[in-house]
């Protein structure tokens, strides 16, 4: 039986700062490593044959914890399909302020429609043309062989992964929370999803945004 591990990346710099992030290349803050350390710990009971993510150094800086954490050096393959999606001219503004100055209806739009772009960016759709294809043919093979693989990558990256293993509408996948450093485990006979389950880690911050903010962030704006 295969067996796959879907991670997103611990609490970024602009997480923490409630900053639209997408393709911009941000550092893990301190919380984020300490967490990974902590989703590393309770994944002790698994050894990986495989490791994937993206690009970009908060994710990359999450996988490398959690394995150092382990003791383990499997194979890893960055690449930038399972980069997070494109925030286009919003990225680095800050959320709260977006909100103030386009009002919380358009940028819930941006942000939870699944077909809606920000402007010069991509739609969860758009992520999904790249995210889903890559996952069927690099990943699903190895877990079709009764591997054990380890993803670590980014919450719109992963939701597409997750709609279509758990076959999910749109409208669901849009209002879908991926928890930062919170191990999805997906078990698969062949190529079929029979079963999963969510680990939640006890101590570890899933939300990104400051104290100041969380509101907005708790209102999937």
């Amino acid at each position: 039986m295969g067996t796959l591990i879907a991670v997103r990346h611990g609490q970024s710099q602009w997480n923490l700062e409630n900053k639209f992030t997408g393709w911009t290349d941000v550092p893990l803050t301190e919380r984020g490593s300490s967490d990974a350390a902590l989703c590393g710990e309770v994944l002790r009971g698994f050894t990986f044959d495989n490791a994937f993510t993206s690009k970009l150094m908060r994710a990359t800086g999450t996988l490398d914890v959690i394995l150092e954490t382990l003791g383990q050096t499997p194979p890893v393959i960055g690449d930038e399909a399972l980069n997070e999606r494109s925030y286009g001219d919003l990225q680095g503004l800050n959320k709260a302020e977006t909100v103030e100055k386009h009002g919380k209806e358009q940028v819930q739009l941006w942000r939870r429609s699944f077909d809606t772009r920000p402007p010069n960016g991509e739609s969860m759709a758009d992520c999904e043309k790249r995210t889903w294809p890559y996952f069927v043919e690099n990943i699903l093979p190895l877990l079709a062989e009764g591997k054990t693989v380890l993803v670590v990558a980014h919450g719109n990256s992963l939701r597409p992964i997750v709609k279509n293993l758990e076959n999910l509408t749109p409208e669901v996948t849009a209002a879908l929370e991926i928890g930062l450093c919170t191990p999805y485990i997906y078990k698969f006979e062949g190529e079929n999803m029979v079963e999963h389950e969510i680990l939640h880690v006890e101590g570890i911050v899933t939300k990104g945004a400051s104290t100041k903010d969380k509101s907005v962030e708790e209102g999937r704006v």
